[in-house]
């Protein structure tokens, strides 16, 4: 496949279109002036993750994986093996036709679909990242007639079952249910509204070892580990640079998986 081919892939039009930037991998094959794409500031999460997890080795499940930005690096640091979960048509296709020109398809796998969070429905699995999905819950996947409180509840369903087949899990969540800031999730649009609601719901699941906080340094931005300095919320960092990053350990997975 060409670049061309991959370029269309990537502009497919969706809701979540151009919304990663290309990871480091990709960018010669399609040529950075071919791209167009706002950054959520994905090269600093992945440096805040990578300080966190240890990846070498690892088999790691990237739910919702979008255009894949944070399987192929995650493949770049060491990673063994990555099964990118993604529901969109053009992305998983973009994903996949990367992979392959790129001689990764034996250890990037794409799976076209959206992750239901059954029990079981994963492999067992040392790390998942669960970038920014679920507060989707009840318009890209799930029930549509969801109430909003009781889709909080079935986000905290969705971590609980995470915990039984996920040693670690690196976890975003965003404010706003569905994405609509007419539909917060916490009243007062706080970081310690949002780490409260996750500590408490997953205590008995998920021990979380890190929570990193993106701060302005300068001209750039940094995710430094939580504390009473950068708790606050930063409304010049906008909504996206709020939204904690939790790494959290299982209280259930304790063996290396396969």
């Amino acid at each position: 496949m060409t670049a061309s081919p991959l370029i269309e892939l990537y502009q497919r039009t969706s809701k979540h279109s151009n919304y990663q930037v290309l990871a480091t991998a990709l960018a010669p094959l399609l040529g950075s002036e071919a791209i167009s794409v706002q950054s959520r500031h994905e090269h600093e999460r992945l440096a805040y993750i990578l300080q966190r997890v240890p990846v070498q080795g690892l088999h790691v499940a990237d739910i919702g994986g979008n255009t894949g930005f944070f399987s192929f690096e995650l493949l770049a640091h060491g990673a063994r093996q990555v099964d990118c979960y993604e529901g969109n048509a053009a992305h998983h296709d973009f994903v996949r036709a990367a992979a392959e020109q790129l001689g990764l398809a034996g250890r990037l796998h794409a799976h076209h679909r959206y992750v239901s969070f059954a029990p079981a429905e994963l492999p067992a699995l040392d790390c998942t990242v669960l970038l920014n999905v679920l507060h989707h819950l009840g318009d890209d996947f799930g029930d549509p007639g969801t109430a909003k409180e009781a889709a909080k509840q079935h986000m905290l369903a969705c971590l609980a079952t995470l915990a039984h087949t996920s040693r670690t899990l690196v976890f975003q969540l965003g404010f706003n249910w569905k994405g609509d800031r007419h539909q917060p999730l916490f009243q007062g649009g706080s970081k310690a509204e949002m780490i409260h609601f996750i500590k408490q719901g997953t205590a008995a699941d998920w021990d979380i070892s890190a929570i990193g906080i993106a701060e302005r340094d300068g001209a750039q931005i940094v995710f430094r580990d939580l504390c009473d300095q950068n708790i606050a919320r930063d409304d010049s960092l906008g909504e996206f640079l709020n939204r904690p990053i939790f790494i959290m350990r299982s209280r259930h997975v304790l063996a290396t998986a396969a």
